[in-house]
């Protein structure tokens, strides 16, 4: 059965945050280890389009949120903890965070892109050109790169797509180049 299937199913063919029936689509929750149902929710495009685009977000829409923190399934749960942690200076949204419980682990997954801290304490990712870089960018090398642990080189002009940002370091970002998942030095890339 395939993933959209299965969180149709899950859902009832509703957007698994605010409830809405139309435009659904599969919302992948990075960081992600395996994929699948998992690690995703369905989830409608306004929903998508602004937990995608911080800043843009309609502030009553998240009213939702009172009731789809409590789902039992971890994925809806991390993606509302993460949007009441980006509006709680509206103050309601604290008020709901502080009801919400998560598991260690789970509330891990729902630090690990930065939502919810002090815009201070965040580690910020930059290319070569300072620009900011996000889980799932793609860039490219802006050098030839010899591997550590390895007799590979990456060329300059390898595009490495869907990246993944180390979290205690903003200099560090991870990729697949030519099938090997290596670490990269932020200096070296640009985003594409």
């Amino acid at each position: 059965m395939s993933i959209d299937r299965e969180l149709n199913k899950r859902s009832g063919s509703k957007c698994e945050l605010c409830g809405a029936t139309e435009n659904l689509k599969v919302y992948e929750v990075l960081p992600t280890k395996k994929g699948g149902i998992d690690e995703a929710v369905q989830a409608c495009t306004t929903c998508i389009e602004q937990i995608e685009n911080p800043g843009n977000e309609d502030l009553n829409h998240w009213r939702c949120l009172n009731d789809s923190m409590w789902s039992e399934h971890i994925p809806v749960q991390v993606v509302a903890w993460r949007m009441l942690s980006r509006l709680r200076a509206a103050g309601w949204p604290q008020e709901l965070l502080d009801m919400m419980y998560l598991d260690e682990d789970v509330l891990e997954w729902a630090k690990a892109t930065g939502e919810g801290e002090d815009d201070e304490n965040k580690i910020i990712h930059r290319d070569s050109n300072g620009v900011i870089l996000e889980h799932g960018d793609s860039v490219v090398l802006i050098k030839d790169l010899k591997v550590k642990g390895s007799s590979m080189v990456a060329k300059q002009g390898t595009a490495v797509r869907n990246i993944r940002l180390d979290h205690e370091n903003a200099e560090y970002i991870e990729g697949k180049v030519d099938g090997q998942q290596i670490v990269i030095i932020t200096q070296y890339v640009k985003k594409i």
